[in-house]
């Protein structure tokens, strides 16, 4: 199966590659005549276009990096491997966030960063956007060197680099069926976490948009859980939080703090075409962190579920009144705002 799904992701990714960039000096002229007949002046269609060619790029590099590392392998030890992955990881999303900052001239500050400088964690990420998963290597690995281990979809397996490293580190790319298996992977995965490590987790399981939240009302709603339902009409920036992932890293022997970072500004961005029609050009993308020590997290799981629902809807209150504060302003752009962490 893998060297199936790799032969089908390398394929397309060698095409659309060769083509995009040879294709690069016709295109981009006609993408800004595009934007200029439709009265777009800061040209999102060139832009978009420019985020793909350094895409591709990126994933060309990352994949030859990655063989190096291959070929390399044999005379490192399964540590400095490790490591060696782990930095290349970093670098590959920190180039294709600077690139996305440079490009959409997204303004970025961080609030209480330094929270998230010593592991071992439990990260809760809020999922809006498509750009959500570069925010905890950029902000939380990059300047920590945190070696978080991701639980991601399965279906994120088809980019190519991160099938290729993101399967050499510990991470686990989970299937939306077979819960119980899944879980007891979770398990495995936040064993033995050290200083350096953390484990994370998005409790939403999926970005979060109008149209799901309502259909999930809906759902729970038909299902008769009057309670859950209620909880998710209580949200009105965020899904409720899935339990299963969360639990199963508590469930851990260890004790786990749990840093929570909510995030708003890329909220537009939830299909490649945003980036295309410009939604996040000029945005400013606020992150916050806040870290609750192990000993003040419940210790049973009925406890634990009724604190993650509290903490949730304190982040959508947090991502509400950012919105307000956000539309209450006047636009910048081309200002910049110096992060409190620099990735």
């Amino acid at each position: 199966m893998r060297w199936r799904r790799r032969a089908l992701t390398f394929s397309v990714l060698g095409l659309a590659s060769l083509l995009s960039f040879a294709l690069a000096p016709l295109l981009l002229p006609l993408a800004a005549a595009f934007d200029l007949l439709r009265s777009k002046p800061a040209l999102p269609t060139v832009r978009f276009g420019l985020m793909v060619l350094v895409y591709l790029g990126l994933e060309i590099w990352g994949l030859l990096s990655a063989l190096g590392l291959a070929l390399a392998s044999s005379r490192r030890s399964a540590e400095e491997n490790l490591t060696a992955n782990f930095h290349l990881q970093w670098r590959w999303v920190g180039l294709l966030f600077a690139a996305l900052r440079s490009l959409f001239r997204l303004r970025v500050t961080v609030e209480g960063g330094e929270l998230a400088r010593e592991g071992p964690f439990l990260l809760l990420v809020r999922h809006a956007s498509v750009g959500d998963t570069l925010l905890p290597t950029t902000f939380v690995s990059a300047p920590h060197g945190i070696r978080l281990r991701f639980v991601l979809k399965h279906e994120l397996l088809y980019d190519p680099c991160l099938d290729v490293v993101g399967q050499r580190i510990p991470n686990l790319f989970v299937r939306r069926s077979g819960r119980k298996r899944e879980s007891e992977k979770i398990r495995a995965l936040a064993r033995d976490l050290g200083p350096r490590d953390a484990v994370l987790v998005y409790p939403e399981g999926t970005r979060f948009s109008a149209a799901r939240r309502q259909r999930l009302i809906a759902r729970l709603e038909a299902s008769k859980d009057a309670a859950a339902a209620d909880r998710a009409r209580a949200l009105s920036h965020v899904l409720p939080p899935r339990m299963g992932g969360f639990l199963a890293v508590l469930e851990t022997s260890a004790p786990l703090d749990v840093v929570i970072l909510t995030h708003h500004g890329l909220d537009g961005v939830r299909r490649l075409s945003d980036l295309w029609n410009g939604s996040p050009l000029d945005a400013l993308l606020v992150l916050s962190f806040r870290r609750f020590p192990a000993d003040t997290i419940p210790a049973s799981n009925a406890e634990r579920q009724e604190w993650l629902h509290a903490r949730w809807k304190e982040v959508d209150e947090w991502v509400r009144e950012r919105a307000r504060t956000e539309a209450s302003l006047p636009s910048a752009p081309g200002s910049s705002s110096h992060p409190t962490s620099s990735p």
